[in-house]
């Protein structure tokens, strides 16, 4: 029976924080206590500013629910390096949230311990940060909303704005997960109105609606939330394509596009392979051309190729000014 009421009261608050909802009888068995005693550590939680809420219902329980301002959060080591480190790379795909986060980071970095703060340091330092600043970025408020629906189990209801001709379409969802992908947010859902998994944009959608219908996860249909969203992304269609023909064995190619999207990696039989690059902008295709990393040969839209020939031309100018200044 944990008798020491200040260490019990913050267990209760971290043991809410960890779940949506608990019942006064599993609070009261993870304490050790009797639920009486779990309502007057409820009532102390009230009068220190934390919102929690009585729930109804055959059960009944509790549950932190949004206050009107922020009451102290627990964080064990682990959490508290994870958000210090999502601070550091918070700007990447999200709108109007670089300046928040670093105030964030300062507030964070004050109270962390030394050994929080090298670690910190250690994992942000080794973060590369390969954002497009002028590319569409998600609203920090409808990423919220989503990130709640997937958190909760929560059906979730938005517009969603189709690529092409920009007309957007309501959609109801069962949100599994939100996977971040070139610099984009991605939602992996699915769909109740097409009875199917997919994968949708965060910058293109509308309208976020939490329902409050609860659902139970349905299984996932490959390895991982990622690796779903790699090959949805993979399979769409892309306004340029390349077809490349590689001088290097299809194992080491895949391993060195293994983060970048592609629709195959083909052996020839010769020591080389055929790799089927998409893009919507050509310039994403010269980098990935780049990371080939060995000699190729490319076929293509004609202007695709003309615009690589005229960045090949310019890193050559470039090259040899370099040479002729030193």
């Amino acid at each position: 029976m944990m008798r020491n009421m200040p260490a019990r009261m913050l267990q209760m608050l971290s043991l809410m924080q960890s779940r949506r909802e608990w019942s006064g009888g599993e609070l009261a068995e993870r304490l050790g206590v009797t639920e009486r005693t779990i309502r007057r550590d409820v009532a102390r939680l009230r009068e220190l500013g934390y919102p929690v809420q009585g729930t109804t219902g055959t059960v009944g329980g509790y549950r932190l629910e949004s206050g009107t301002r922020v009451p102290p959060l627990l964080l064990d080591d682990d959490e508290a390096v994870a958000i210090a480190v999502a601070l550091k790379t918070a700007a990447a795909g999200v709108n109007g949230i670089e300046e928040t986060a670093v105030r964030a980071l300062v507030k964070l970095e004050q109270v962390l311990p030394a050994r929080l703060r090298a670690q910190v340091a250690t994992v942000g330092d080794a973060i590369v940060s390969a954002q497009r600043p002028d590319g569409p970025r998600a609203d920090p408020d409808v990423l919220g909303v989503v990130a709640t629906a997937c958190r909760d189990n929560d059906v979730l209801t938005f517009r969603h704005q189709r690529r092409g001709d920009g007309a957007d379409a309501a959609r109801r969802v069962e949100p599994y997960s939100l996977v971040m992908s070139y610099d984009r947010w991605y939602l992996l859902a699915y769909d109740l109105h097409r009875d199917d998994w997919r994968t949708f944009r965060v910058d293109r959608i509308n309208d976020a609606t939490l329902t409050g219908r609860r659902f139970d996860p349905r299984e996932l249909p490959a390895e991982s939330a990622a690796a779903y969203v790699a090959l949805t992304i993979a399979k769409a269609p892309y306004r340029y394509t390349l077809d490349v023909v590689v001088a290097a064995p299809a194992e080491a190619v895949t391993s060195r596009l293994r983060a970048l999207v592609t629709e195959r990696v083909e052996p020839n039989g010769d020591g080389t392979c055929t790799v089927r690059l998409g893009a919507d902008r050509p310039e994403i295709l010269a980098q990935r051309l780049v990371a080939l990393d060995a000699d190729f040969s490319v076929e293509g839209p004609s202007d695709v190729l003309e615009y690589l020939r005229s960045v090949g031309h310019r890193l050559i100018a470039a090259t040899r000014a370099g040479d002729q200044g030193g």
